[in-house]
């Protein structure tokens, strides 16, 4: 037997309708665009509506990333969701997106912070090498508006919500993950933190006067972290895939802050069209950051069949991951007929009408 290979055909993003301008934050609390923009790079970002849930902007980056493969959901073997903004605790939002595409298969989330969409490319790689599975569909994704204390003003005005997705499907070209490094550090935990809803501060009345259910982040500590470890990283896995920065195509990075980038490139010698860079008009999107900036540059056509891309992501835990992939054909191979799944059969329907909503009533998601 052949060794299996991840080839990447499709990819889809997906940024709610409401911008948020730093002017429009200045109105809000004592900030301004100029300090904003020195410090970060960001000039707007998006929020979700008060309708709209994580599990509404993972479907229709789903949608986006599948009609870009031209597959449907009975092709798909895996769903991952990288999210640390779910719907809900319990159930799983990966089991919510699953329904609401009408597929039948296996579905789980991943709860890594910003680095959850490599966290998650590199687990749909090991189940697609195995041969367990053949069509997997990934997405990072956050709605963390929810979650900010609009009276801090060093950490409010750095998020913003949105969905990135992609679709691997099993190969016999030589493509997909040439190397990977997946860290934590445990140690820097408090450096972001959301400290309820959770078993260590269940959801009371002490919590909402403490604010404790807003996330904090110890914006100094998180960029040290960040500068010192996203280059040592990468470093790694070019030395083990056997690569230099000048083989490197495109480098995709997370997008926290744009200075942190500029240092990252600055330090392999990446000249601008190499890199990536949407932060000033996202914000930091935490586990949609990469694949929406990669869904952004295929769609642009920064890259190409036989590229090798760079990513590289930092956050929360605190935990940092890095990853080469080449990428294939970018087209899906032929479709196989399989009898245990069919885009009609009974069941869930091939759209999002009966997705637990955002405020728990049920409702239509996506028109």
């Amino acid at each position: 037997m052949k060794p299996l290979y991840s080839n990447l055909i499709g990819w889809g993003h997906y940024a709610p309708e409401r911008v948020v301008t730093n002017d429009d934050l200045a109105q809000i609390v004592d900030t301004s665009d100029e300090w904003i923009q020195s410090r970060s790079g960001i000039k707007e970002r998006h929020f979700a509506a008060e309708n709209e849930a994580t599990s509404h902007l993972c479907i229709e980056a789903s949608k986006r990333a599948m009609d870009v493969a031209g597959i449907g959901a009975e092709d798909l073997d895996l769903i991952l969701i990288a999210t640390s903004s779910p719907d809900y605790l319990v159930p799983p939002v990966s089991s919510q997106i699953q329904h609401a595409l009408g597929a039948k298969c296996g579905a789980m989330t991943l709860v890594v912070g910003c680095t959850g969409f490599v966290y998650g490319l590199v687990t749909a790689e090991q189940f697609i090498k195995t041969g367990a599975y053949r069509t997997v569909l990934l997405v990072g994704a956050e709605t963390i508006s929810n979650y900010l204390d609009m009276t801090d003003r060093t950490t409010c005005v750095l998020f913003g919500d949105g969905a990135g997705a992609v679709v691997l499907q099993a190969t016999e070209e030589d493509c997909g993950m040439r190397a990977f490094e997946l860290g934590s550090d445990g140690a820097g935990a408090e450096a972001i933190i959301a400290r309820s809803p959770g078993t260590a501060n269940p959801v009371s009345q002490r919590v909402i006067d403490e604010r404790l259910h807003y996330l904090e982040m110890n914006g100094r500590e998180v960029f040290k972290f960040a500068t010192r470890t996203m280059g040592s990283s990468l470093m790694r896995v070019m030395k083990e895939s056997g690569l230099s920065p000048e083989d490197i195509d495109l480098f995709v990075p997370h997008q926290a802050n744009a200075r942190i980038i500029e240092y990252a490139a600055k330090e392999f010698g990446l000249p601008d069209d190499k890199v990536v860079v949407n932060v000033d008009r996202y914000g930091n999107t935490s586990a949609a950051s990469i694949p929406i900036a990669l869904s952004e540059a295929l769609s642009d056509k920064r890259a190409k069949p036989g590229d090798t891309l760079a990513f590289v992501g930092f956050g929360a835990g605190l935990t940092w991951a890095s990853a080469i992939f080449t990428l294939g054909s970018m087209t899906a191979e032929p479709r196989q007929q399989r009898g245990e799944a069919s885009a009609s059969g009974d069941g869930a329907e091939g759209d999002a009408d009966s997705v637990i909503g955002s405020r728990g009533e049920v409702q239509g998601l996506i028109a």
